[in-house]
Parts: C-alpha cells; structure tokens; sequence
C-alpha cells in the first residue's frame, strides 16, 4: 500500500494499553504467588500461570451496556480469581479467598507490577507533537493509577477503560464509543495494538486504520515510520513491514 494525496489525515492514534505500552514485571502466577506469601498461602507459580490462563478463556464474553459497569468490573475479577483458585486450592475458605483476592486487585494497580516498554517515552513524545493521542483498554479504573506511575499519562488526552464505556474488545462498539467521545471519524484515527483479535479485528471491524504491533518483529519505534511523521506535513499512515491492515 502507497500512501497518496487522497489519503485523509490522521487526526488522533489510539493505544492499547497492556501489552503495547507496558508489560507486567515477570508473570501472573509469579504475582498471585508473591501475593499469595503475603497472606500465609504457598502456591506454585507454574500452576497458577496455567489455572490463570485456563480462567481467563472460561471467563464469558459480554455484550454492551449502556453506561459504566458496576463497581469498575471488580465483580469481574472476582469471578475470574476464583476459577484461579479452584484449580490450584479449591479447599481454600471463602475468608482467606477475600482476603487473596483484595490484596491482589490492589496489587495489580501499583507501579512496581508493570514495566514500561522501553522506547514508549520517547514515541509518545514525538506522536505527541502532531497527533491527539488516546488508551482504549480492556481495563478498570486501576489503569489511570498505573499510567500515572509509569509517568505516561499527561501524553494521552483521553484514557478509554471498558468498564467505563460499557463496552471491550474485540466488540467494535468500544472503538465507536471512543471516537464519538473525541468527536473523530474512524478514517482519520490508527489504533495501536498486539491482539489479533481484541486489537486488529476488532478496531478493523470499526472501520479504523490498525498498526499491528508484533514484538519483535517490529516494536513502537516502526510507528513513527509507518505515519510518516518526518516526510509529511499532515501524516498519512503508509505501509511498514508487518503493519499492514488486513
């Protein structure tokens, strides 16, 4: 694909969040683990990365809503602990549950749990300059905190979580409610992500251009090309490597 005159200007670039701006420092059962030591319980980090992955498929798909979740989708990640639980302590009482599980939502909201990726500062700094960047994520409130903590924050103007728009991905109506929220049309705005389906179906299905982030085949550095930032008065995307829409 060649970019050309009759291209419409990119007005905006959003961002998935984890897995595209940052990554968890080591993985979720070497997390729930280290929470688990913190309350008295011993688990297995390899046994809980299975039962956590296991979980996260068994976990249903949910439609729409109109207006934010209740309670931030915090029932939702109840839920989700639990079927972890069951597998690796299903003896396990329903007090040290409560306890496991309110330790480990707040544990996942401190900036020691996640790690930026590393050229992300410097991308967001020059995309800053020319476009109006945002997050859409499958997130909670949480996100806001670890986005500040990170120090990333002030380069975005809107921070979109599914449990505010009611909405997540892959449905393509959490991409329709952000653009109506930045009052931007879907051609003039590129969606950021490394999910084939929550990311680059989906945003695809929206009607957004996709920068398909590929670690390592290409990293967020590739975007700064891929925009055409340097060559462009008013940037247009254009092919590179792997970033190709479908």
């Amino acid at each position: 694909m060649t970019p050309n005159n009759n291209e419409k200007p990119l007005k905006a670039i959003f961002f998935d969040a984890a897995g595209t701006l940052f990554h968890l420092s080591g993985t979720v059962g070497q997390h729930y683990a280290l929470v688990g030591g913190e309350v008295g319980l011993t688990f297995d980090a390899h046994q809980l990365d299975r039962a956590f992955y296991s979980a996260w498929e068994r976990m249903p798909r949910r439609a729409a809503i109109d207006g934010p979740r209740e309670n931030d989708d915090k029932g939702w990640w109840r839920e989700l602990v639990d079927l972890v639980v069951d597998q690796v302590a299903p003896s396990l009482s329903e007090l040290d549950r409560d306890t496991f599980f309110e330790i480990a939502y707040e544990h996942f909201a401190e900036s020691g749990s996640w790690e930026l990726y590393p050229e992300v500062p410097g991308v967001l700094k020059q995309l800053q300059k020319d476009f109006q960047l945002a997050v859409i994520s499958n997130f909670d409130g949480r996100l806001r905190f670890i986005l500040q903590h990170l120090g990333i924050s002030n380069y975005f103007s809107y921070i979109f979580i599914s449990s505010e728009l009611g909405a997540d991905k892959p449905d393509p109506e959490i991409f329709c409610r952000a653009l109506k929220g930045m009052n931007l049309s879907a051609d003039g705005v590129v969606h950021v992500g490394d999910d084939p389906e929550r990311d680059w179906k989906a945003a695809t299905a929206a009607g957004l251009q996709v920068f398909r982030l590929d670690r390592p085949r290409n990293s967020l550095c590739d975007l700064l090309d891929w925009v055409g930032r340097d060559s462009n008065p008013e940037p247009t995307p254009k092919a590179f490597g792997t970033a190709l829409p479908p």
